[in-house]
């Protein structure tokens, strides 16, 4: 009997504990986001661009930059646009957002990439390249709130 009852207490405390879990994540909001980004490498790279960031209604102007570096080299332009889903406010937008990446593109190439944030945000972003960009590298993003 002593065991039945403390493991009804474990299984309570467990649901209670996913139930709280489940309470944020609800509350968590999404926005969407689109920019351009011009990149320059030769095994170090850097990348910079602007844009705007829909969040309840109201749209804020971003600014990207980022440097990236392994086997990269080329000029290009890319343009994204997506969500940014796990945010509370707008300002939880901001900050660097890391993913390992690899590709290429000759020409008008398409560009998906998923990426996170310190603060919990997702950015899920898909985009088409305009120029050459050959890259085997860990590359990152700053985006901050002008």
């Amino acid at each position: 009997m002593t065991i039945s009852s403390g493991f009804r207490s474990i299984a309570v405390a467990a649901i209670a504990t996913a139930g709280i879990g489940f309470a944020s994540a609800a509350h968590a909001d999404s926005g969407t986001i689109r920019f351009s980004v011009y990149k320059a490498a030769f095994f170090v790279g850097g990348s910079g661009g602007e844009g705007t960031f829909t969040f309840h209604g109201k749209t804020y102007p971003i600014s990207i930059g980022g440097v990236s570096g392994g086997l990269a080299f080329g000029v290009s332009k890319t343009y994204f646009h997506g969500t940014v889903r796990h945010i509370r406010r707008a300002r939880d937008v901001t900050g660097v957002y890391g993913a390992a990446g690899g590709g290429g593109t000759i020409g008008k190439g398409a560009q998906v990439i998923l990426m996170s944030n310190d603060k919990g945000a997702q950015l899920e972003l898909t985009g088409k390249q305009v120029g050459l960009q050959v890259n085997a590298d860990l590359s990152g993003m700053a985006i901050s709130l002008k």
